[in-house]
């Protein structure tokens, strides 16, 4: 038997550890490591998700221990399972297993994927932040209109009470409360319930997927980071983001999405420099040239805009976009600037506690406010910052509406933004064959 230690970040790792390890007798997880997101170590897998072979469930432990627990467990395997890392990362933490004894792998999508009764369409990206989650709602819509009946699955965010998160089913408002989710869960999860979609998520993926076969004849897999698809594809959509040129081929796991997918969407081109399209492009030629291209913008919009010309704003981002996704802005910003703000506020001397830890962590953020809220101290930290920081108005750009979740007293303006085809009606286009090999239906405009 094998020992098997499993990096992660709370979410591919959990899933890898289901579908591969959980009822294989030839291994023996020791323990889960953690890292990105705040206050998910030190806690434990549970023994009800962990199967009969770990009655005591499994530590989920800081990834700095790395080499403690490969010598003190002596550790055969290094299982590297989380996402949206460097290449240069990836191979320091391989070094760093491989130098106190183990060996190192990267499971392969495909041994990972399930595989579902209903059709399936994956929407993935090539970094966080690249403009998926308006992509995939696209997608969404264009099903709906071609007479299917999607249900999406969101790539997991389980930082909660792992025991109760099995299967979260999400249809109303009132299931974001029931269910306790954090900022970041919300997120992603209340623009699909805006539109009248179930969702699913927790973290036991194949539950979830019986699950939501018995609800719709699709599934649209909305992915997380830049991780691969949980399910195998029938169609696979990967999100790229001409701000970043490049990074389709130097972070783990996106190379790999980029490489593998059939329809490659260039977002934000609105925004970008042709020269920093033009490099995506010829990496497309280069590395996945029979892939079909679509460029979209990200078109962001404010309602009265009138209010943000020459006020000093304080601009608030989604949270992960910023910091483990390393962009120094999203859409607030490129508001803040198109609809005249005489300037944008540092927050950075103003905030306090984790807030404050997140600008020290990540020093290349600057004029911006990362909408962090893990936890009731975290959001409780980010009110407070907002409340410290003087402004005239606060621009929120993460994809739910933050003064419904926090409390804000002062003038806020949201911040919307949503993919928009450059070519006319390609995504359109696309749903229309789709629809004919799986329906067997022509579609035609």
């Amino acid at each position: 038997m094998k020992k098997v230690l499993i990096l992660g970040a709370a979410g591919r790792d959990f899933h890898n550890f289901n579908v591969v390890f959980r009822h294989n007798p030839e291994f023996q997880v020791v323990a889960f490591t953690a890292t990105q997101i705040p206050d998910i170590a030190n806690k434990t897998y549970p023994a009800v998700l962990a199967g009969p072979h770990y009655p005591k469930g499994i530590p989920i432990l800081e990834e700095d221990q790395m080499e403690k627990i490969i010598r003190e467990q002596s550790v055969d395997v290094v299982v590297f399972s989380y996402s949206d890392v460097k290449h240069e990362t990836l191979m320091h933490l391989a070094s760093r297993a491989v130098a106190a004894g183990a060996d190192f792998w990267l499971l392969g999508a495909e041994r990972t994927e399930l595989k579902s009764k209903v059709p399936v369409i994956s929407v993935c990206a090539v970094r966080t932040g690249c403009g998926k989650s308006p992509v995939s709602r696209k997608i969404a819509q264009e099903l709906k209109k071609h007479g299917w009946k999607p249900v999406v699955i969101r790539h997991p965010m389980p930082y909660g009470d792992l025991a109760k998160q099995t299967s979260q089913r999400f249809a109303t408002m009132e299931d974001l409360v029931k269910h306790d989710c954090t900022i970041e869960e919300r997120e992603e999860y209340e623009p699909h319930i805006m539109e009248g979609r179930v969702l699913y998520a927790g973290v036991d993926y194949e539950e979830i997927m019986r699950n939501a076969e018995n609800e719709g004849d699709i599934i649209l897999w909305d992915g997380g980071n830049n991780d691969t698809p949980f399910y195998k594809s029938d169609l696979e959509i990967v999100v790229l983001d001409p701000h970043r040129p490049g990074h389709e081929l130097t972070y783990y796991p996106g190379e790999v999405n980029f490489r593998a997918g059939t329809v490659l969407v260039i977002n934000k081109v609105d925004t970008a420099n042709r020269e920093n399209i033009e490099i995506v492009k010829k990496n497309i030629a280069k590395f996945n040239p029979t892939a079909q291209v679509i460029e979209t913008a990200c078109k962001v919009t404010i309602p009265a805009a009138e209010e943000v010309r020459g006020k000093r704003v304080l601009v608030v981002e989604d949270g992960p976009t910023l910091t483990h996704g390393e962009m120094p802005y999203g859409a607030g910003v490129v508001a803040a600037k198109n609809y005249g703000a005489v300037t944008m506020v540092d927050p950075r001397p103003f905030a306090v506690g984790s807030i404050k830890k997140t600008f020290e962590k990540f020093p290349h953020l600057g004029r911006v406010l990362p909408a962090m809220g893990y936890s009731d101290q975290q959001r409780h930290e980010l009110e407070l910052t907002i409340a410290n920081t003087p402004c005239d108005l606060v621009l929120i750009a993460t994809p739910i509406d933050l003064a419904k979740a926090i409390k804000i007293e002062k003038p806020t303006l949201r911040v919307s933004y949503e993919a928009v085809e450059m070519g006319g009606h390609e995504l359109t286009d696309l749903i229309d064959k789709f629809t004919a090999e799986h329906k067997g239906v022509a579609v035609g405009r």
